[in-house]
C-alpha cells in the first residue's frame, strides 16, 4: 500500500489497526518537524532526537488507546510536553548539584580541619573573577538576592534559557575552584 497518498486521519485509522506501514509514513511525515520543535525547546540536537524517538515509541505503544483527532497538533503538543518535562528534570538536577556544592561549602566550614571562612570567601571572590560579568550578575541575583529565573530574565532582558546557562556556568566554575575546600573526612 502507498501510505504517502493517505490523509493523516486515514493514517491514524490504519495505525489503530496495527499498520506498521502507516506508522512509518507518520514517522517520515513528521519526524523532521518534531525534531525542529524539540531542538528549539531543548537547545541540543542529541536530546531533541531522543525526545522525538520517545514520542514515536509512545505513539506506537499507545496506538489502541490514544485519541487522536488532529495528528499534526497531537504530535506537536506531545513533543512540547516531553521537552518541557526534560527541561524541568534538568533544572531539578541543576538545583541538586547546587545543593551539593553549597552543602560541601557548609560542611567544610563546620569541620575542625576546614579553612577559615574568610579564606573561603576570598576563594569564592577569586572564582567569580574568572566568570564573565553577565554570569556574575545573574549568579548574584539568583543566589544572593533569591530572584527567580523568570525575574532575572525580565530584569536583565535575557531569555530564561540564557539565565539558566549563566547560573549553570557559574556553579561549574565555583565547584571547580572550591575543590580545595572539600574535606574527604
Amino acid at each position: 500500500m502507498k501510505y504517502q497518498t493517505f490523509s493523516d486521519d486515514q493514517l491514524v485509522d490504519f495505525l489503530r489497526s496495527d499498520s506498521q506501514g502507516a506508522f512509518e509514513e507518520i514517522y517520515n511525515r513528521y519526524w523532521y518537524k518534531l525534531l525542529g520543535v524539540a531542538y528549539h525547546e531543548t537547545g541540543t540536537r542529541e536530546e531533541a532526537e531522543e525526545l522525538v524517538q520517545d514520542l514515536f515509541e509512545s505513539l506506537w505503544q499507545k496506538r489502541h488507546v490514544s485519541v487522536i483527532r488532529h495528528l499534526s497538533a497531537y504530535l506537536v503538543v506531545s513533543i512540547k510536553h516531553l521537552s518541557t518535562n526534560y527541561i524541568k528534570s534538568q533544572i531539578t538536577q541543576r538545583k541538586f548539584q547546587e545543593y551539593l556544592i553549597f552543602n560541601e561549602i557548609r560542611q567544610s566550614y563546620a569541620t575542625d580541619e576546614s579553612v577559615q571562612f574568610a579564606d573561603l570567601s576570598k576563594a569564592v571572590e577569586e572564582a567569580m573573577k574568572k566568570l564573565p560579568e553577565k554570569s556574575v550578575e545573574v549568579f548574584k541575583l539568583s543566589r544572593f538576592e533569591n530572584q527567580s529565573v523568570k525575574e532575572i530574565a525580565r530584569q536583565l532582558n535575557l531569555s530564561e534559557k540564557a539565565v539558566e546557562y549563566h547560573i549553570t556556568k557559574s556553579l561549574k566554575v565555583l565547584k571547580e575552584h572550591l575543590k580545595a575546600f572539600h574535606s574527604d573526612n
